[in-house]
């Protein structure tokens, strides 16, 4: 039987990879991941970059996807603490009463951490199979360091689930 879960999982751009290697990841763990956050082919993603999407537009469209989700994803990677897209989903989540967990990819740092993450985030875990599970199924709680060390979460977070 697969266990199916509705995630969004926010990235910046530059991590993709990630995003197909999360959900590849957890499939092999017995887990279908529908994944309903945006990644823009490059024609749209030059638009983006450009400024030539309306911001509203965007808030939209994020706010659709977002709420189908139970659960919000944060890939944690290099830039992704500079991206202001992604703490403003993390923030939207938050409103939204959803499930915030950030998994660090290969190579991030603690520092690498997004400020909303750190205010909203109901776990932070490395990238294993288990963590996420456990994390994402909200059985595991835990605020791990980049190195998997445990770190005290700076705000405790309430979530609904639906």
């Amino acid at each position: 039987m697969v266990d199916r879960r509705h995630v969004f999982i926010s990235h910046h751009h530059a991590d993709d990879e990630h995003v197909d290697r999360l959900s590849g990841m957890l499939s092999r763990r017995g887990y279908e991941i529908r994944n309903s956050s945006i990644r823009a082919k490059p024609a749209n993603q030059a638009r983006l970059d450009k400024g030539m999407v309306n911001d509203q537009a965007i808030k939209r469209l994020l706010r659709r996807k977002m709420a189908w989700a139970s659960t919000v994803v944060v890939l944690i990677g290099k830039e992704t603490h500079a991206r202001p897209w992604v703490n403003w989903e993390i923030k939207k989540a938050n409103k939204l009463g959803k499930r915030i967990v950030g998994v660090f990819t290969r190579g991030a740092t603690d520092a690498d951490i997004p400020t909303a993450l750190d205010d909203y985030g109901s776990a932070i875990v490395n990238w294993y199979s288990d963590s996420i599970i456990n994390a994402v199924e909200g059985s595991d709680n835990r605020f791990e360091t980049a190195g998997g060390g445990l770190r005290t979460p700076i705000y405790q977070t309430t979530t609904s689930r639906c």
